[in-house]
């Protein structure tokens, strides 16, 4: 063997020691908007046909314990896209409308800008909610490309475009079409994503897909209507399996499936009052619950993500950023203050590896509306009076409360809560 030889192999050792692959991948991170943890078949749904992404997941590894840190829109995307709790942000309650004038501020260094460093090409399809005046939208964040609807497409959004024809659908900052129609939206972004993926073939790409779906007023095109078990929910989520299924199919077809790292997840749990589910867990969208936090998450990258396998490391959308800096091999700023961890070790299947997050600290709501809990491995308070004390190792679906039974414990986290909040610019309540 060449010293030349030599060299590169060596190289290629401490690579995989650290948790990164030989190459730096492209990277498609799929969010779904209020898919619940019981809404795909690989998750336990037993009347929705999911056969793409239960496919992926056995191609793949899904992981049953990921959390986001908080079950609503702005909050939960602001958290996934910096790495850092939402009150470091300024985003940490209540959504942003169309005619908000703050959002995550263009000082905060995006998923897509650290990727930028290393020459990916960066694009942002779908729902943004982190800012929509000069500054603050996706191009002004690090995307070269964004094609979409900033906002929601509910009814307190729709209402603000009523007399200029309806929400916009945009290609950068000008209006393509209006109105944006709930039952077009899948199939509009599966085709950017795409027409994305073959403009980019050639070089390294990092895409943000946030779908649409399946959030109120949830709607799929005619090839899915009246198709699922589950009503026009269900023929969403069959959508959106499809659509999945579409992306794979293009990566195996342009020969980039081992060179691609694809994550499908959500933003939070599924809507009240809606036919989606958590499953065994408690709770939905709207509270700290498990059902409202606790999200699907898997990871598919052929060659490199382990197959076949259901992980149960504990892992959070904080940590997306800074693994992906690590597969990147991009820098991060020494000063960067980030509440996410490296977990490339963990996703990539490393020997002896488990995931080093222990704890995650939730909140949603204000005043009155307001709750919170913080988590320690399996044990998870709920800052309520009387507080709740949860083992989720035993009790998943958050039903028998130990809290009377250790009081010391009850004091511990709660006081790491706090300390949390002071870290994070959150008031006591």
């Amino acid at each position: 063997m060449s010293i030349k030889a030599y060299i590169f192999t060596m190289l290629l050792g401490v690579l995989a020691a650290n948790g990164m692959a030989a190459s730096p991948p492209n990277v498609i991170l799929i969010n779904c908007d209020d898919l619940g943890y019981g809404d795909l078949g690989c998750y336990g749904a037993k009347d929705l046909r999911t056969p793409h992404l239960d496919r992926m997941a056995n191609e793949g590894t899904r992981f049953t314990d990921f959390s986001v840190t908080s079950a609503l829109c702005t909050p939960s995307r602001a958290a996934l896209m910096t790495g850092k709790y939402p009150g470091r942000v300024g985003l940490a309650t209540g959504v942003l409308r169309p005619d908000a004038t703050g959002g995550l501020a263009s000082s905060e260094i995006t998923l897509a800008e650290v990727v930028k460093q290393r020459g990916y090409t960066t694009g942002c399809i779908g729902k943004w909610h982190l800012g929509f005046v000069k500054g603050m939208r996706p191009m002004d964040q690090g995307f070269d490309s964004y094609y979409g609807v900033l906002h929601n497409l509910d009814k307190f959004e729709t209402v603000v475009f009523e007399k200029e024809g309806g929400m916009p659908v945009l290609r950068g900052d000008k209006v393509e079409k209006r109105p944006a129609v709930p039952a077009e939206m899948t199939e509009l972004y599966t085709a950017e994503a795409l027409k994305f993926i073959e403009m980019n073939r050639e070089k390294p790409f990092f895409l943000y897909l946030g779908h649409a779906m399946p959030h109120i007023p949830f709607d799929a095109s005619p090839r899915f209507k009246d198709k699922s078990a589950r009503g026009l929910y269900g023929d969403c989520i069959e959508e959106l399996d499809d659509s999945t299924g579409q992306i794979l199919d293009k990566l195996r077809k342009l020969g980039l499936a081992e060179k691609t790292l694809v994550i499908f997840t959500s933003d939070n749990g599924p809507e009240r009052r809606t036919p989606g589910t958590a499953g065994v867990l408690r709770g939905t969208k709207h509270t700290v619950m498990e059902g409202g936090l606790r999200v699907p998450f898997i990871a598919w990258w052929p060659g490199q993500v382990p197959a076949g396998r259901v992980s149960d490391d504990f892992i959070s959308s904080l940590d997306i950023l800074p693994t992906v800096a690590k597969l990147s091999g991009a820098d991060l700023p020494k000063d960067l203050k980030l509440d996410g961890m490296d977990i490339a070790p963990v996703l990539l299947g490393k020997t002896g590896n488990r995931s080093p997050r222990t704890t995650l600290y939730s909140l949603y709501g204000l005043n009155k509306n307001r709750s919170e809990s913080f988590r320690d491995n399996q044990w998870k308070l709920h800052l309520s009076a009387p507080p709740q004390l949860y083992n989720l190792a035993s009790d998943i679906g958050e039903t028998n409360n130990v809290a009377s039974q250790h009081t010391e414990l009850v004091q511990r986290l709660t006081e790491a809560a706090v300390q949390v909040r002071k870290a994070t610019n959150i008031p006591n309540p």
